[in-house]
């Protein structure tokens, strides 16, 4: 059953329920941000959905609401899905043309311009922070790497990314109440806002990722999933287990680094790239899989607590999100092994340790580790959170 508004104070000067507005950046591919949006709308029925543009695929688009959602300017532009890496700056103008005033409430699901949009008298802005603008702050010169802009270009991308981090700062002063999806992140938005915040950790979907006795595990078989986008660093991963050719890797997933992959697997007949796969499937092989393998310096990252809700235990980078969703130490409640950088040779010699371990993690304390992130709990914090932030506007008029 979804939960009811009833529980939020009345509007400031009426006995009205309050008008929740949900803000997400984009909607064009399913993923960890984009089930979060799907919780927020959860734990606020009736909430109208804003974003620059839509166009994820039906069927995952009807995962997060069956409802439309309200669309900037850019939503008419041919091929937006696509091109829209190179309108940043666009995005910051667009993001303040969507018309929020008949809102009350304002949460803003944010990792590029959300927290931009107007905000008028009256109303609260809590804003859920997947992460400051990495391409604007930490991540800029990574980023320019990745996507290969050097020379003059790089020069013209540093100038303009500047002036997107001061209207990044600016607008920050628009949200009445961060709330942060990891500590790492809500360390980053002290940092770069000043500002002080709230941790609220994405939930895990436990009814479905659950681990399957019936699933014999094949001690040779090693899986990763993602979007395949440079800062994943699946490429470190698949040649990592070139060189570890007894051992079988499934990566799942597709994405602009695609084309490479296969490239890099070509003459690997131990790597298998399935491209995208259903739930199902993927679910299927975290429960057959011998451990999962992550190599992102994530703000979080919700797969890695998938494969341990099915019992899987974690081979991961000890940096970002990991620290707070894997167990990497020596104990009863381990659930997995760090590595300390994503070099493919550590990520080989992790893999290596890992089967070396002389107590293992257990399925059990996988599973109870992927249960501290539940979705009752995620939604009662953020309700809370809300409802303190209305407390406290009426308490100002």
């Amino acid at each position: 059953m979804r939960p009811s508004t009833a529980y939020l104070p009345s509007v400031p000067g009426t006995t009205a329920s309050p008008k929740v507005a949900v803000v997400v950046d984009w909607l064009n591919q399913l993923g960890g941000a984009e089930l979060v949006v799907r919780e927020i709308l959860a734990t606020f029925p009736g909430a109208t959905l804003y974003t620059l543009f839509d166009t994820m695929r039906p069927d995952d688009r009807a995962r997060i609401s069956s409802e439309p959602s309200v669309t900037s300017y850019l939503q008419k532009l041919p091929d937006i899905g696509t091109r829209y890496r190179s309108l940043l700056p666009v995005m910051v103008h667009a993001i303040g043309t969507l018309d929020l005033s008949s809102a009350d409430v304002i949460i803003s699901s944010h990792h590029s311009v959300a927290k931009g949009i107007r905000k008028h008298a009256g109303q609260f802005h809590l804003c859920y922070c997947h992460s400051p603008m990495r391409y604007a702050w930490d991540k800029r010169e990574a980023y320019l790497e990745d996507h290969g802009i050097r020379g003059v270009k790089a020069a013209v991308a540093r100038a303009l990314l500047e002036r997107i981090r001061t209207w990044d700062l600016t607008v920050a002063d628009r949200v009445d109440r961060f709330v942060v999806n990891s500590r790492y992140v809500g360390d980053r938005v002290r940092r770069h806002y000043g500002r002080d915040f709230v941790v609220i950790h994405p939930p895990v979907d436990l009814e479905f990722f659950t681990p399957d006795r019936s699933i014999a595990r094949d001690p040779n078989i090693y899986v990763t999933a993602s979007r395949q986008v440079p800062y994943k660093r699946i490429d470190r991963i698949v040649e990592a287990f070139r060189t570890l050719p007894e051992r079988r890797l499934v990566v799942i997933g597709d994405g602009p680094q695609h084309a490479r992959l296969r490239e890099l697997v070509a003459d690997a007949p131990n790597i298998s790239l399935l491209g995208e796969l259903s739930r199902e499937a993927m679910r299927d092989w975290f429960r057959r899989a011998r451990a999962f393998v992550f190599a992102a310096d994530e703000d979080f990252g919700i797969v890695p607590l998938e494969a341990q809700a099915c019992g899987t235990p974690v081979i991961a980078l000890g940096q970002g999100g990991a620290l707070e969703t894997v167990n990497g130490y020596e104990g009863p409640d381990r659930t997995g092994q760090y590595f300390p950088d994503d070099q493919p040779s550590t990520i080989a010699e992790a893999v290596r340790r890992f089967e070396a371990l002389t107590i293992p993690p257990t399925a059990e304390a996988c599973r109870a580790n992927a249960e501290r992130f539940d979705a009752m709990g995620f939604r009662t914090a953020l309700r809370q959170e809300v409802e303190q932030g209305l407390a406290g506007l009426r308490s100002e008029m």
